[in-house]
């Protein structure tokens, strides 16, 4: 097993849960823990806070936040912020977000690449302390700069790292930032192609997809119980499928499955129409996508994913027992 781990937390759990769940993950050895922000359940920004300020060594990374919402001068400001609570530990990870969710909060996502492109070019240089202007389609600023009086004035060592899950996502990905973060419920040969695209574009800037960083966020449903382990991911898969197309298509899902899930599920779900649509998601994918099952199970699939070139398992406990999936892969 790798010596690399991170924990993933979503809204699934108490926030001040939480806080333990990030301390006993440090005192474990992993490396890092991402806050997950996707519905509209919980901000990324105040649990990372909260998670840096308990903590000493851990690192603390957004996993992910979108580049829509928040102006480009709010964004650089918010991880300087994260950064003075806890120097060289931050990490920005930044998504495209997805539809249909943007769209009913009026968000037209018109050009998603050139804006990505755009948010990183600007937020990068404002992160090293630079004065910017810069006009462009979706980020226009005059002669900003992050204007520190109290505290650290020298440039802030942030990653960003983008969660790219399409093609052209992929390999600008590869050419313009520190890393990628890829994507959960996919089976690990996914990572083959992926790593292919990002290569390409690294290449645009003289580099290599061995020179990013490839965090990957995994289903990880651990329980002694097999079958209770297996049924809790069911009800995720069950959501995911119907609600986030771009996850359905990388999954490899027929769409027949994702259509049939769909026409049960409303917007948002609710308990009981996720319990009447799960047992249409079959075994098989579950066993494919993520790593479901005893600990050793589990153990066995992350590692796919690590020989498939995932540099960190980022581990989304989707219920149960977190400390159990914690102690199943404890680096110390």
């Amino acid at each position: 097993m790798g010596s690399r781990m991170a924990l993933y937390l979503q809204d699934a759990h108490d926030l001040r849960k939480g806080l333990e769940y990030v301390r006993y993950a440090e005192e474990k050895g992993f490396e890092a823990v991402w806050q997950a922000e996707s519905r509209l359940v919980r901000d990324a920004i105040v649990p990372m806070a909260a998670y840096a300020a308990v903590t000493e060594k851990i690192k603390v990374g957004s996993g992910v936040i979108n580049n829509w919402t928040r102006n480009i001068g709010l964004l650089a400001a918010t991880f300087l912020t994260l950064d003075d609570l806890a120097p060289d530990r931050i990490i920005c990870g930044i998504g495209a977000w997805w539809d249909p969710l943007a769209r009913n909060v009026g968000i037209n996502r018109d050009k998603p690449l050139v804006a990505m492109r755009e948010t990183v070019y600007v937020l990068k240089r404002l992160l090293n302390m630079e004065k910017v202007t810069f006009h462009g389609q979706f980020v226009n600023v005059d002669g900003i700069n992050l204007d520190v009086v109290h505290g650290r004035t020298e440039p802030r060592q942030v990653p960003i790292m983008i969660g790219a899950t399409g093609d052209q996502m992929m390999r600008m990905t590869g050419e313009i930032a520190d890393g990628v973060v890829l994507n959960y419920c996919v089976p690990p040969d996914y990572n083959i192609k992926a790593l292919e695209l990002i290569d390409e574009g690294a290449k645009k800037a003289g580099r290599r997809v061995e020179d990013l960083d490839r965090p990957q966020l995994i289903v990880c449903s651990v329980d002694h119980d097999r079958e209770k382990a297996i049924d809790t991911t069911r009800g995720l898969l069950t959501q995911y499928l119907a609600q986030q197309p771009h996850i359905a298509k990388a999954s490899g899902v027929s769409q027949q499955i994702v259509e049939q899930i769909q026409s049960i599920l409303g917007w948002p779900a609710t308990y009981e129409q996720i319990q009447r649509a799960k047992y249409l998601v079959p075994d098989e994918l579950i066993y494919r996508i993520t790593a479901s099952g005893t600990p050793e199970e589990a153990r066995k699939k992350v590692q796919e994913y690590i020989q498939n070139g995932c540099t960190c398992p980022i581990l989304y406990p989707v219920g149960g027992d977190v400390k159990l999936l914690v102690d199943t892969f404890a680096q110390a």
